[in-house]
C-alpha cells in the first residue's frame, strides 16, 4: 500500500494578492519615468523627510551606498516599474543621484598604467 500524494498548489505570484498597494506607492504614475536600467547605481544625497512615505525612506536609508535599480528592487520587494516611479520622484527632487555604472573597457590598460609608473620612478 502507498501512501496518499499530497497535490501541490502552485505558489501564488505576489502581484496579484496587492495591485492596489501598487498603484497606492506610484500614485497612478504611467508616464514620464527616469531613464534608468537594472544597472544605474542610485546614491542618497539627502536623508528622507519625516513626512515621506515608507517606500521613499526605505529606499533612501538602503541608498546611502550605491546601489543598482536590480538590488534595490530585490530589497524591497517591489517590481522594477515601481522602484522607476519611486527613483523619477526622488530624483526630481534631488534626493538621489542616478551614476552609470563603470564599464570595464573604459578603464585605462593596465600595461599602459605600468610604463606610465615605471616612468614616473625613474624621474
Amino acid at each position: 500500500m502507498t501512501a496518499p500524494q499530497r497535490q501541490r498548489r502552485p505558489p501564488e505570484p505576489v502581484l496579484e494578492k496587492e495591485p492596489e498597494r501598487l498603484y497606492v506607492i506610484t500614485g497612478g504614475a504611467e508616464e514620464g519615468r527616469a531613464e534608468v536600467d537594472l544597472v544605474t547605481l542610485i546614491v542618497t544625497r539627502a536623508d528622507p523627510a519625516p513626512t515621506a512615505p515608507p517606500e521613499q525612506t526605505a529606499l533612501l536609508r538602503l541608498c546611502r551606498s550605491p546601489l543598482s535599480v536590480a538590488e534595490i528592487s530585490a530589497y524591497l520587494n517591489l517590481p522594477f516599474s515601481v522602484v522607476t516611479v519611486l527613483l523619477t520622484e526622488l530624483l526630481a527632487a534631488e534626493l538621489v543621484q542616478a551614476r552609470s555604472p563603470i564599464v570595464r573597457s573604459a578603464l585605462p590598460d593596465r600595461s599602459l598604467l605600468e610604463a606610465v609608473m615605471h616612468g614616473l620612478q625613474k624621474l
